[in-house]
């Protein structure tokens, strides 16, 4: 029987590996999902946020009853909200008033004040209002793209956690590109334990800054952003494999329709690359991949 967690915060992390039994073709790597959906929020983003608040509480830049405030239109903000509410902070979300209402209400159901700025603007615009609230009003700014907690908390706790479960035997991580901060960490993490380790970074085709330099419009939510990320260390990433829109919709509905696995078009991205390599590297071998978050926050998406 599991013990009793004092907080929410206790259940961050510690989330299971899943291995696929249909998509991988027999003479491919054996693959295995991270399935963060199983954190508190639904995503990966509490390991983040969680690691974020308490280096700051350690530092004395957040005390309690303070404000919160970031930039988010998506698991970030929704994180924030609940860790926040859990450990007694105000939290403030911006985003662009495009954002669909049934997350704003989410954001609000957890306690969150949600300001909205200009569409036209897009999330740059939500950035910098959230950069002159904390500025203005002595508010605690989350930076998530910025801050050195986002990589630590998943080189000293994810990438920890790949490790044991698999008992030292991967040959490969396979991870989307959002603040960088997974990638970064799990494979700092990965590679001072099994220096050989191969680590994969995922974009979409259509917004490939990391490997053709070019950003454009796409349709993956949390990957691709239009600029390189502070937390995104490019050293630790050995090969970079886009993926088109389409093939991330179309695993993301295989892993339901074929594994059972409810998860999001992030997670259908990077199974994409991580069956790319698992048959590039054959049998015998062992590939990892990270599912950030589940199905359900995609469900008024086409069919």
């Amino acid at each position: 029987m599991a013990g009793i967690a004092g907080n929410i915060t206790e259940l961050v992390g510690n989330t299971p590996l899943v291995q696929l039994r249909h998509l991988p073709r027999p003479a491919w790597a054996r693959v295995l999902g991270k399935l963060e959906s199983g954190n508190p929020s639904g995503s990966v983003k509490d390991r983040m946020v969680l690691a974020i608040l308490r280096d700051a509480e350690s530092s004395g830049a957040l005390k309690p009853g303070d404000t919160v405030v970031e930039a988010s239109a998506g698991n970030t903000a929704i994180s924030l909200a609940l860790l926040a509410a859990a450990l007694g902070y105000r939290a403030v979300v911006t985003m662009p008033e495009s954002v669909p209402h049934d997350r704003q209400r989410v954001l609000v159901h957890l306690g969150a004040e949600v300001r909205m700025t200009d569409s036209d603007q897009g999330m740059a615009g939500a950035q910098e209002e959230a950069r002159r609230l904390a500025q203005a009003d002595g508010w605690f700014f989350l930076d998530q793209f910025g801050s050195p907690a986002n990589a630590r908390a998943h080189q000293e706790a994810t990438a920890k956690e790949i490790l044991e479960a698999t008992g030292g035997e991967l040959d490969a991580f396979v991870a989307g590109v959002g603040t960088g901060g997974t990638i970064t960490g799990v494979g700092h993490g990965l590679k001072a334990a099994l220096p050989s380790v191969l680590v994969v970074a995922v974009e979409p085709l259509r917004s490939p800054l990391l490997s053709r330099g070019r950003v454009g419009e796409h349709r993956i939510p949390g990957l691709g952003p239009d600029f390189i990320p502070p937390a995104l260390d490019r050293g630790v990433i050995d090969q970079i494999v886009t993926v088109s829109d389409e093939e991330a919709a179309r695993t993301m509905r295989r892993l339901m329709e074929e594994e059972g696995l409810f998860l999001g078009l992030s997670s259908g991205a990077s199974t994409v690359a991580a069956l790319r390599v698992a048959q590039r590297l054959g049998a015998g071998k062992t590939v990892v991949t990270l599912w950030p978050d589940s199905g359900n926050r995609y469900l008024n998406m086409p069919a």
